[in-house]
């Protein structure tokens, strides 16, 4: 939260456009075509013809990505070995680097974080780095080329991957890419890291914590939060998995996209839920409770936090008194270090 007033929905959910904008901004991306040139006037000078750019001759096709190697480990800027020019028949993938199998394979509709190196088969040279720029990026696979899309589908967080793409499921269709180098017909080469896939609900293994609240479950499988009769409020954070995640732990510096629901420990009465769409927003700008507790969960994971005084100050909407005990129940969809 940005200060004690202000309750987590209203942050979390004005971060989530940005998260969309940055969906739409990631690359390798499918672009829209350029907007046609308008005619010229009629009395206008007759502009020069320009001289036509020849086009690279054909490289010879393969059927094997045998002979690209890939060194480094997992996290690092992979050193590639290639011999330049040639053509790839289909998209062709091979996992260099190994993750958790535990960890949950991306689908259709998972969010990505992770690390890519882009080369040109043809010329050899790479041209596009999210290592170099030293930023991860999130993608969403219908935003991507089809070769890179295809070539994530049911890999893990922890994976290494080498992607080898034709032209025709690359940028052919955008007439390739003129100011990073690349030609109608030209082969790319990717070697990803994937860090982080999003999860549709709290993933992994069952934990049995001592919890001062009782945990059930609604008609739709949603978490419910039941107060003992007559507790006293209590006077020190409980912060506990029932839930453990596979992938890696959240960072301070994450932005998180969450289910959570929120209880009032004075009523029992539920105070916010959102377990019918997520929210999403960066771990810095929420309340204490949250900041402190989730760091180190890991993705995945669903935690109880018990906050003795999550509101000091109270909030009109939902209506919280000041100092009054708030019971937490989130589920950590994803985490990610690009926002």
């Amino acid at each position: 939260m940005l200060n004690s007033s202000t309750h987590v929905r209203a942050v979390l959910g004005a971060l989530a456009a940005a998260l969309a904008l940055t969906l739409t901004a990631c690359s390798p991306s499918t672009a829209s075509s350029p907007e046609p040139t308008p005619a010229a006037s009629e009395t206008a000078t007759p502009a020069p013809t320009p001289t036509e750019t020849a086009t690279p001759t054909p490289a010879p096709v393969i059927d094997t990505i045998d002979g690209v190697s890939v060194d480094g480990a997992f996290g690092e800027v992979p050193a590639l070995s290639f011999e330049p020019n040639f053509s790839i028949d289909q998209t062709r993938q091979r996992t260099i680097i190994e993750g958790d199998a535990a960890n949950p394979a991306i689908t259709e509709a998972s969010i990505v974080e992770n690390n890519y190196a882009g080369y040109n088969a043809r010329t050899g040279e790479k041209f596009d780095s999210s290592f170099d720029k030293g930023q991860a990026a999130l993608m969403t696979l219908d935003r991507l080329v089809p070769g890179f899309s295809k070539s994530l589908l049911g890999h893990r967080a922890g994976d290494r991957v080498l992607m080898v793409i034709p032209g025709s499921e690359a940028y052919d269709s955008q007439n390739g890419s003129p100011d990073v180098g690349i030609a109608v017909g030209d082969t790319l080469i990717f070697v990803v890291d994937i860090i982080a896939v999003s999860v549709d609900t709290a993933t992994g293994t069952p934990q049995s914590p001592s919890l001062p609240v009782t945990l059930g479950a609604d008609a739709d499988g949603y978490p419910t939060v039941a107060i003992p009769a007559g507790a006293a409020q209590p006077t020190q954070r409980t912060v506990a998995t029932v839930i453990q995640g596979t992938q890696r732990g959240v960072a301070a510096t994450d932005y998180l996209m969450v289910f959570y629901r929120s209880y009032s420990w004075r009523t029992g009465a539920l105070i916010e839920d959102k377990y019918a769409a997520p929210d999403s927003g960066a771990l810095s700008d929420l309340i204490p409770d949250w900041k402190e507790g989730l760091v180190g969960v890991p993705i995945g994971s669903r935690v109880v936090i018990v906050a003795p005084d999550a509101y000091p100050d109270g909030q009109a909407t939902p209506a919280v008194e000041a100092g009054e005990s708030v019971v937490f129940v989130i589920d950590i969809l994803f985490a990610s270090s690009a926002a």
